[in-house]
This record gives structure tokens, C-alpha cells and sequence, in this order.
């Protein structure tokens, strides 16, 4: 077997965009978090994964047919994919340019895309859940991505 930390050093020379994933708490509060493990399933229907560590204080927002968007960043939002992976900020949106959508949960302001979802199905994958996501409507603009390595941002040269 091998360890965790042989893992993560294997899965980290594979460079991967970074996601923030946003929902709404049961008081319509606004929660999110960073999140790596994203990547699309299917075409017919449109259909994506996030994998969301069990442990996450924002884990329990995020339930069979609960909704959620998928904000891919920009090159310039490193600041704000730090903020919202730390453990101890108590209010992740404090200072972020986001607006809500029609199901009041925040798309943030900047992003190269967005993806609106609702939970489709949720799998085991042990310490984290992993959720796909049925895509409801999707935006993109132009730019380059935040990308993350080795336990590290980069950008495209």
C-alpha cells in the first residue's frame, strides 16, 4: 500500500484548473469552497464531477437534488481560491464580488466559467463524496485559467 504522501506527490505533478464550488446554506446563507477534483463526465446529458472531502464544514450543503455552481478561475483569482480553501475564515464571501442567481446561490464576479447545477447522483469514494452534477446553464468568457501544480498556483506562460 502505498502512503499519503507518495499520493500526493504523484498526484501532484498532474497540473489541474481551479474551481470554486458555491451553494446556499438552510438559511440561504451563502457557502462555498475550493475544489481541484472537477472534471466533466458527459456530453449527452451534460453532466459533471466534483469530489467534496467529507470532512469540508461546507460538506452537508451539498445533497441529492440540492443545487450548486461551479465558478472556474481565472489566472488572476489565486487570493480568492486561497480565502475560500482556508479552514478558519468564518465568512468566505467578506469582500468577494459575487451576484446570486434565480436560486439565490452566489456566482462569483471574474470567473472564465460557470456551471449551474443540481446534484444527479453521489457516490462513496472514502474520504470525500463525490457528486455529479446535472448542468442546468453555463456561461464562459475569454482569458486564462488559475491553474494549480505540485502544491502551488501557476498560470499559462
Amino acid at each position: 500500500m502505498i502512503s499519503e504522501a507518495q499520493f500526493k506527490t504523484a498526484l501532484g505533478r498532474l497540473a489541474s484548473g481551479v474551481t470554486i464550488v458555491t451553494t446556499i446554506d438552510e438559511a440561504g446563507n451563502p457557502v462555498g469552497l475550493t475544489v481541484t477534483a472537477f472534471t466533466s463526465v458527459s456530453l449527452k446529458p451534460p453532466l459533471i464531477l466534483v469530489c467534496i472531502d467529507k470532512a469540508a464544514n461546507t460538506h452537508a450543503w451539498f445533497s441529492p437534488k440540492s443545487r450548486f455552481v461551479v465558478n472556474l478561475l481565472a489566472e488572476n483569482q489565486d487570493r480568492i481560491s486561497s480565502l475560500f480553501a482556508s479552514k478558519s475564515v468564518q465568512d468566505r464571501f467578506a469582500g468577494i464580488a459575487f451576484k446570486p442567481n434565480k436560486h439565490r446561490i452566489p456566482v462569483i464576479d471574474g470567473c472564465l466559467a460557470t456551471l449551474e447545477c443540481e446534484v444527479e447522483n453521489l457516490h462513496e469514494g472514502g474520504d470525500h463524496t463525490i457528486f455529479v452534477g446535472a448542468v442546468l446553464d453555463a456561461t464562459a468568457r475569454e482569458g486564462k485559467p488559475l491553474l494549480y501544480y505540485g502544491g502551488s498556483y501557476g498560470r499559462l506562460a
